[in-house]
This record gives structure tokens, C-alpha cells and sequence, in this order.
């Protein structure tokens, strides 16, 4: 009788491993989901935006963070000056630069 409650209570021990197991299982591969839905994506996006900003150059048009679109007259190494209207030019910084307003 003795031998047969230590068996018993060995079995919800070796239940609760497993589920322990399947646990840190789902985790993972929340975490892995995660980071192939939210993560990865948004990494390429700001790459391909520090490349655009990397690769301005003068005569292209662009817009600001704030919705300002104009043509690049200079680029330096943090700013550009960019001609909004005639005569009027701004110096912006080229993490305000957001994108092409052709795409």
C-alpha cells in the first residue's frame, strides 16, 4: 500500500513538469513572434530611412517631420538648408526629413 501512494504522488510531479515546460515553450515563442511581426519590420523601415537621409542630395525634393516639402539647396553632416518657396530657405535638421513626396 505504502509503494503505491509513492507512485501516485510521483505522476502530478512529473505533470506539473511538463506543463512547466509547454509554459516557458509558449513564452518563446511569443517572444519570437514578437520579434518577427513588430521588431524586424520596424528596424528595416528606420534602415532604409537613415539610408535615404544618408543619400540626400542637392535638387531633391523632400518633406519635414512637420509637413514642410521643399528642395534641397545644401547637405551638410547633421543639416541641410532647404528652399520652401522663392527666395525663402530653412535649415533643417535631417532627422526631421521624412521622405520623398514622390512615393
Amino acid at each position: 500500500m505504502n509503494v503505491m501512494l509513492q507512485a501516485g504522488a510521483a505522476a502530478p510531479a512529473a505533470a506539473q513538469g511538463g506543463s512547466m515546460m509547454s509554459s516557458i515553450i509558449m513564452i518563446v515563442m511569443l517572444f519570437v513572434v514578437m520579434y518577427f511581426f513588430m521588431i524586424r519590420p520596424q528596424r528595416k523601415q528606420q534602415k532604409e530611412l537613415d539610408n535615404f537621409r544618408n543619400g540626400l542630395a542637392k535638387g531633391q525634393k523632400v518633406v519635414t517631420a512637420g509637413g514642410i516639402y521643399g528642395v534641397v539647396k545644401e547637405v551638410n553632416e547633421r543639416d541641410i538648408l532647404m528652399e520652401v518657396d522663392g527666395n525663402v530657405t530653412l535649415r533643417v535638421d535631417k532627422t526631421a526629413i521624412m521622405r520623398d513626396p514622390r512615393q
